[in-house]
């Protein structure tokens, strides 16, 4: 009886190890693929290891996404939410308009995609403005405000039919979370997904290790031609998007003014954050939670960071002459290369 056990025991564990070895084997020989274009204003570029060829399902998923949140296609979802049109919202509109309404109200309106007029003002949004005078920006206050648009039996309900949505602080970290469900449901084990700087990475990379992404030193750079690092991390199952103010921006009598708005003041922020990196589950978390550490300055952002336990942050901070310094959490230090 005993010999019979370990027979079978040991068979299993044959069965087992032989399997692991199969399967092992198959994924080293699929081949990495390269997926690269636009959309959004911006660009993107998705590696995955495959045996087949997905361009056409990704391209299909981006433009239904691009359908539905894009300020700049006039036929979109939103766009015809900001006109007051009748339309039918999707679930891609719902979802980020639903987790916009959460991190708002989590920020205490220091996340607010209701700003678009102050952005576009500003010379910053998917329409040019002039350079506003404070009354300018106090009129255009009147017209914002997360908490005058509600969602109601799947229909936008606003207090001013003046509000205008935006949702590219938020957007293009969830279409990474898109595509990486699509990537998933393919059974696609290795990929990395970067949309306009925003990533999710699983498995591993075409050298078998840890897909590994590089930040930015925060050096004054609006054409984006520096690619001088600060650091490297490893990318594990997770998502990350970096919000910093040292490429969209501009001088004025001497004075810098960035892409950043603070929603209460109506004016560009002006802390000593220099880039916020998010490291989260999912990428629309990380994407909205950049954006809202960068608007909030960095004491008010360890506050909200203790509602997001599984969250870890790289911030970069100005300090004395011209210098700036790195703080991290403990979650965060372990991923970064030595």
């Amino acid at each position: 009886m005993k010999k019979k056990m370990i027979r079978n025991t040991l068979w299993l564990v044959f069965l087992v190890v032989g399997t692991f070895w199969i399967i092992t084997n198959q994924q080293k020989k699929l081949e990495y693929h390269k997926i690269q274009g636009s959309i959004f204003g911006t660009i993107y570029s998705i590696k995955y290891q495959s045996d087949g060829d997905i361009q056409a399902q990704v391209t299909e998923e981006l433009n239904r996404f691009d359908y539905s949140l894009s300020p700049f296609k006039e036929s979109s979802v939103i766009s015809k939410v900001n006109r007051n049109e009748e339309v039918e919202l999707d679930s891609l509109f719902i979802k980020v308009f639903k987790r916009s309404e959460e991190i708002s109200q989590i920020s205490n309106g220091a996340f607010d995609i209701t700003v678009a007029p102050l952005v576009n003002a500003w010379g910053f949004g998917f329409k040019q403005g002039a350079f506003p005078d404070s009354l300018a920006v106090d009129s255009l206050l009147q017209h914002t405000g997360f908490n005058k648009i509600k969602l109601i039996d799947n229909k936008i309900i606003k207090e001013d039919p003046s509000i205008i949505l935006n949702a590219s602080a938020i957007a293009k970290g969830y279409a990474v979370d898109i595509i990486g469900d699509l990537l998933k449901r393919k059974e696609i084990k290795n990929f990395m997904i970067d949309i306009g700087g925003e990533i999710l990475a699983q498995g591993v990379n075409p050298d078998g290790q840890l897909w590994k992404i590089g930040i930015n030193k925060p050096i004054d750079d609006p054409l984006a031609v520096n690619q001088d690092l600060e650091l490297v991390v490893k990318l594990e199952n997770k998502a990350l998007a970096t919000s910093g103010n040292y490429r969209n921006f501009y001088i004025k009598d001497g004075k810098k003014y960035a892409h950043t708005i603070d929603p209460k003041s109506g004016y560009p922020v002006q802390h000593n954050i220099l880039s916020a990196t998010v490291l989260a589950d999912d990428c629309m978390t990380a994407d909205a939670l950049a954006t809202t550490f960068m608007v909030v300055g960095f004491e008010e952002s360890l506050e909200i960071l203790k509602k997001f336990p599984e969250v870890e942050v790289c911030f970069i901070l100005s300090d004395i002459d011209d210098k700036y310094k790195l703080e991290m959490t403990d979650g965060f230090k372990k991923l970064v290369l030595e």
